[in-house]
């Protein structure tokens, strides 16, 4: 039995400022086959990285594939995406016979003229391998959920966890579920219920967290091998963006679709109840300041760069060096010129440095401020469940009691890390502020005496009706009023 896998992967916010080229590539997950580092999974390489683990055990030949991958950010550029689509689909090819694929992708990457990359993907792998090999695919639960990917994927696995801890097991049930089908103990069978919603839905608040556990309870059970909830990308201007419910049957279409809709209709009825309370950043930082527990976390989705912000707005920061806040820690400010500054100085060094703001009108206006640079490091990582992601350099400034860590790499906070590689102790600090949307909840969310959010003046608002969508279809909630959701496959 032989078995081929691959990744290219990204998420696309195709209103964001920040086009994504070769570089960003590069800069993230670059591994040509063999290359795949044996320690922990990449970014939406976990099923390349799992078959390599079982193949001798379980009597397979595993043929590597590249694994491209980039933090998320605007539209890839068409040619670098063909490039490396190309080099994918001629490692294929060449491998000449295999009998399933295994795909590590996001689901909500766009490049320039492919608004369904993983779609294009797909349908090339399928043309290549034809119809009786088993093809099957890994997803972000923020991906698209698309008929394309559905029709031509025998078997299609969303992460059920946000914060994504869990993209191992999700990509060891992928290939469990192809390895059964190529040896003739099951014949999967998707349904696909679109709910017609764009919404937020953290697994680490209690409807959604019981939710899911509901759907994995159901799973192995009358024949239902997979449950996936389509989260959806809000920052994407596609035309199938929307939450989508998937489940897999064992040869029993009708129960797969029977089951796709009454957990879509469950879903439906969730609609505005998923979503934690957002202060504004003054009343945040009050509730911050007063609260007689430390640390406080507060996080900054508006700036995500896992939704494809810059992750330089300084609206947050600047208020708490106004209001003098003390024992505060914000992270990561991306702004690879002041990090380069910062090492020219050189640890202790007090200057005037100006940071952060560089990008757009959504980054707020730059730091103007006497630092102090209280920590340098070369090279840093991030720990996000089993995966390491990439910070570049980064360096750490003190503006009055407010220290800010500054990287090179743009990501989201993810692992305590982002503080302590620069000697600051995030459980020691009062005001924790972190860029991200809900991520940081795996490694901050036990370390918090309290968890708030802030919806600043970033890029990525929460309320989706401000969102300028010109090309999703309609209608949709909250965008509109009757929407319509139902069975589509």
């Amino acid at each position: 039995m032989r078995l081929f896998a691959a990744t290219i992967a990204t998420e696309t916010n195709t209103f964001s400022p920040l086009p994504t080229s070769l570089d960003a590539y590069k800069e993230g997950v670059f591994y040509r086959p063999g290359e795949h580092p044996d320690d922990a999974p990449r970014m939406c390489t976990a099923p390349l990285w799992v078959a390599r683990r079982r193949a001798k055990a379980e009597g397979f030949t595993l043929i590597e594939g590249s694994c491209f991958a980039a933090s998320p950010a605007g539209t890839t550029n068409r040619a670098d995406y063909e490039f490396m689509r190309d080099e994918i689909l001629g490692q294929l090819k060449a491998a000449v016979r295999v009998d399933g694929v295994l795909l590590g992708l996001h689901g909500a990457m766009v490049a320039h003229g492919y608004d369904d990359v993983e779609g294009d993907i797909i349908e090339r792998v399928r043309a290549i391998v034809g119809p009786k090999c088993v093809i099957g695919v890994e997803l972000d639960p923020h991906c698209h959920l698309t008929l394309k990917r559905v029709k031509l994927s025998d078997i299609i696995v969303l992460y059920k966890e946000f914060p994504h801890t869990d993209v191992v097991e999700r990509a060891e049930d992928v290939l469990n579920l192809v390895l059964r089908t190529l040896r003739g103990q099951i014949k999967p069978v998707m349904s696909v219920y679109d709910c017609r919603q764009i919404q937020s839905y953290p697994t680490t608040l209690p409807l959604m967290r019981a939710f899911v556990d509901k759907t994995m309870a159901m799973e192995g059970k009358d024949g239902i091998l997979s449950i996936s909830i389509g989260h959806c990308f809000p920052y994407a201007d596609v035309p199938e963006l929307t939450g989508r419910m998937l489940v897999i049957a064992d040869g029993d279409k009708a129960k797969a679709s029977a089951l796709a809709t009454k957990l879509g209709e469950e879903f439906v009825s969730m609609r505005g109840k998923t979503m934690p309370q957002y202060y504004g950043v003054d009343d945040g930082i009050t509730v911050a300041i007063e609260a007689n527990a430390a640390p406080v976390v507060m996080a900054d989705p508006a700036d995500n760069a896992g939704g494809g912000a810059p992750s330089d707005n300084t609206s947050i920061l600047r208020r708490l060096i106004e209001r003098g806040a003390q024992e505060a820690i914000v992270g990561p400010i991306w702004d690879p010129i002041a990090v380069r500054l910062c090492f020219d100085a050189g640890l202790g060094a007090e200057f005037a440095l100006r940071f952060g703001g560089k990008i757009g009108p959504t980054s707020g206006q730059p730091i103007d401020a006497k630092v102090k640079v209280v920590g340098l490091k070369r090279d840093c990582h991030q720990s996000f469940g089993p995966t390491q992601v990439p910070l570049g350099d980064c360096a750490a400034v003190k503006v009055g009691g407010v220290e800010v860590v500054l990287i090179a790499n743009r990501t989201q906070a993810l692992g305590l890390e982002l503080f302590e590689n620069v000697g600051i102790d995030p459980r020691k600090r009062k005001i924790v502020v972190v860029k991200s949307t809900n991520h940081f909840m795996a490694a901050f969310g036990p370390i918090a005496k309290k968890v708030i959010y802030i919806d600043s003046d970033g890029p990525l608002s929460r309320d989706y009706r401000k969102i300028p969508f010109t090309r999703i279809q309609r209608p949709i909630y909250p965008l509109d009023a009757d929407t319509k959701p139902g069975l589509i496959a």
